[in-house]
């Protein structure tokens, strides 16, 4: 759908990216655009249309977004993830911006402007009627990846909410992945399962009317984009411009796209992930 936008609104708009651009490195400015590695298999943040095979998703939307505010061009570079912080700290990149979680290891080496949040979260099938809140699901089977804090999340929260209030722990199974957690789940195998909130509206748009959300994320995580921490400009300039999203509403405008309003932020931070 298009915008249609008022001339006084539009001159804001483009001056406020003068104002933005005129505060990047310059070396990005003379070269006119931003270089951000993305890894395209993480839906709906990450990934490519199926129909088309061009990249799509909730960053790929917002970081064409920001870099419009900043008055520059915007080239995807497709990277491992496990490649993307070298590919930073040794300008191959300007920004990473791939559903990365902001931790405090990964600060050592990277400036985080958080944008998003999610956490782990917990799915049942939508025939499971008896599981409505995340108490009903004390004393039942809980799959979730073991490569994956979530185990550990679970068995803590269960201890704090079932084991306190006298009811049965959680019983965590330990799957190979969120297809392995979801197969064993029809099968009736496990009762229920977990994972990242921001993964759960897509899957649900896949495997349509077979699963539903029990209770919201159990613990808050921020999910950054990466900048050098030799660039302390580049990353304020962005803050500003992303934080102009958030208030004027285009910010909201693409989570919804996604459906991942739940993960909205009202003040973009610098490194708030723990």
């Amino acid at each position: 759908m298009k915008n249609i936008v008022i001339p006084a609104v539009l001159a804001g708009v483009m001056a406020s990216s003068f104002t933005w651009a005129a505060e990047l490195p310059a070396s990005i400015k003379a070269k006119g655009e931003v270089v951000v590695a993305i890894m395209p298999n993480y839906p709906p943040m990450d990934f490519k249309d199926p129909a088309t095979n061009t990249l799509t998703g909730l960053d790929y939307d917002l970081g064409n977004a920001l870099a419009e505010r900043l008055g520059v061009k915007i080239k995807w570079q497709e990277t491992g993830f496990e490649q993307m912080i070298n590919a930073l700290t040794t300008d191959r990149v300007d920004m990473v911006m791939s559903g990365m979680t902001d931790t405090a290891e990964r600060q050592a080496s990277v400036t985080f402007v958080d944008y998003f949040t999610s956490g782990p979260q917990f799915y049942t099938l939508q025939k499971n009627k008896d599981f409505n809140e995340i108490i009903d699901l004390c004393g039942k089977k809980v799959g979730t990846s073991r490569r994956t804090t979530f185990p550990a999340e679970i068995a803590e929260w269960s201890k704090a909410n079932c084991e306190a209030a006298g009811k049965p722990a959680i019983n965590v199974i330990g799957t190979e992945g969120s297809a392995d957690a979801r197969a064993q789940l029809r099968q009736s195998r496990i009762d229920a399962a977990m994972q990242g909130s921001e993964t759960l509206p897509y899957l649900k748009t896949q495997e349509k009317d077979m699963y539903k959300t029990v209770g919201l994320p159990i613990s808050k995580q921020f999910t950054g984009l990466g900048v050098s921490k030799k660039k302390p400009e580049l990353s304020e300039a962005v803050k500003v411009a992303m934080q102009s999203m958030v208030d004027d509403g285009s910010y909201q405008t693409i989570l919804k796209k996604w459906d991942l309003e739940l993960g909205a932020i009202k003040t973009v931070t610098i490194n708030a992930g723990k």
